[in-house]
């Protein structure tokens, strides 16, 4: 058996992992980075890029198509399945292979394959011959796909996101279960490369949008584009010969049989920490199975264990593994000294046409904290001017303000630009700004923000500032 000491082990690879090493490495050189299967992230190998990749084919395809909206006339649109996944997997190869030149910058010493497993609170094994004692451990495992028992029933033609980027070529139909973020983005885009598609949802969600005004907007522009039930009734799901068969309850024609070539399992992720055996680090856990932590430290209750990145479960994006990965590496270096890292303002986009952004605090959190003393500015994209010039005029902005002080709480849009807009809100939203500070920066003529304006205006309007009642804000409404 290989026995290691070090003061800091690192148990996964991806995004939180390599930034927590990073800065655990400027303190200390006692580190080891462990890495069970393959280097190279998430969001590189199944998740942000190649999903963009087919984002961006089908973008071109669909612009393609509006044409003759601009007078512009092309022959009829032909996809090339496999030209179109052939580059999706050559560029995110690339982008994977930049992130294994990366890790492999790391001195080889650092560096350990294998799957790890808790022994002991400060004790792993690493495989079958490899032992590491470490003084503090951080883990960041990442997650994977979480698939409901009744979809295995497709059997070989269950798909997860991770195996879309490795089709050869397009199917000719898909069913995708669940219209969250993946569902979404990877949904509208095999429709608009002419797969037929149709979704279906549980709970009457659509993406992360948790304004009701926003979601019926969302829902009437998918279904335009293909059949999304977000609360859908499936009967059984069956393999068949030539693919898997849906039973589901459609509303207009009741019990509906449909055969698709796969079935797409969008359903949630679930954390890297059940191979862990986690139990022998003895921390609390929830009832997931997940370790109970301190969101601000990454700490695991009082010990000497940090999780990071996708593994804690809260907050499965880039931007977030990164700076979990630079808290946990930085308490982790410095323990027993623990400080809360910087937290940034909510910001997360989905990449669909139109996009959804949503930004600081959603409406039921305003609500929840201002106790109904707030208000809200709108606007539409319908008659937005530089949106009906590109013909991107549909959406929807949704502004949040609290009466009394004007500051600007938090947002979300389904609209064009909605990834850049979401940025500005999210800038105004950490400085702190109020409705009318954001009003006094400059807008250009003509441009899409120019909409982000208008809804500003309308919460501004709709905004009693100055000092509260002394009774509390019964007098203000839910401004809504």
């Amino acid at each position: 058996m290989d026995k290691r000491q070090v003061d800091v082990a690192i148990i996964g690879a991806g995004t939180a992992g390599m930034v927590a090493y990073q800065r655990v490495r400027k303190v200390t050189d006692k580190v080891v980075l462990i890495e069970s299967d393959q280097y190279g992230t998430t969001c590189a190998r199944v998740g942000c890029m190649p999903s963009k990749l087919l984002i961006a084919a089908a973008e071109n395809a669909h612009q393609a198509r509006m044409g003759e909206l601009f007078g512009v006339f092309a022959r009829e649109v032909a996809i090339d399945g496999k030209r179109v996944m052939e580059r999706v997997r050559s560029e995110r190869d690339r982008f994977v292979d930049g992130v294994i030149r990366s890790v492999e910058k790391f001195p080889r010493q650092h560096r350990l394959m294998g799957h790890a497993r808790f022994v002991g609170p400060d004790l792993l094994k690493v495989g079958e011959d490899t032992q590491v004692q470490a003084d503090r451990i951080i883990i960041a495992t990442g997650s994977r796909p979480n698939v409901p028992g009744f979809l295995k029933e497709a059997k070989d033609r269950l798909v997860v996101n991770d195996d879309i980027f490795e089709w050869q070529d397009l199917p000719g139909s898909v069913a995708v279960f669940g219209p969250g973020v993946i569902g979404l983005e990877l949904g509208q885009a095999l429709s608009r490369l002419g797969v037929r598609v149709r979704m279906f949802g549980v709970g009457g969600s659509v993406g992360p949008i948790q304004d009701d005004s926003l979601r019926e907007y969302a829902l009437n522009t998918f279904n335009e584009e293909f059949p999304l039930d977000p609360d859908a009734d499936v009967r059984s799901v069956e393999r068949v010969e030539g693919g898997v068969a849906v039973t589901f309850i459609d509303k207009d024609a009741g019990e509906t049989r449909e055969v698709f070539d796969y079935v797409l399992a969008a359903t949630g992720r679930r954390p890297n920490v059940d191979g862990l055996d986690i139990q022998n680090a003895e921390l609390e856990l929830d009832d997931r199975g997940t370790p109970v932590y301190d969101p601000h430290t990454l700490r695991c209750g009082q010990s000497a264990v940090f999780i990071a990145g996708d593994a804690n479960n809260r907050l499965p994006l880039l931007h977030e593994a990164a700076d979990e990965g630079r808290i946990a590496g930085d308490n982790a270096a410095a323990y027993p000294e623990v400080r809360a890292g910087l937290r940034r303002t909510p910001l997360a986009v989905v990449f669909t046409d139109p996009q959804i952004a949503t930004v600081g605090l959603t409406i039921h959190q305003v609500n929840e904290r201002c106790q109904g003393c707030f208000a809200v500015g709108e606007v539409s994209f319908e008659d937005q001017g530089r949106s009906r010039v590109i013909g991107k005029n549909r959406g929807l902005l949704r502004v949040y303000g609290e009466h009394g002080s004007g500051l600007f709480m938090g947002a979300e849009m389904f609209g064009p630009a909605a990834e850049h807009i979401g940025h500005l809100l999210a800038w105004s939203a950490q400085r702190r700004l109020t409705v009318s500070e954001m009003l006094e920066m400059p807008f250009y003529h003509p441009v899409i923000e120019e909409g982000l304006r208008s809804a500003l205006k309308d919460l501004n309007r709709n905004l009693s500032i100055g000092p509260a009642p002394e009774e509390g804000c019964t007098d203000c409404g839910p401004g809504v």
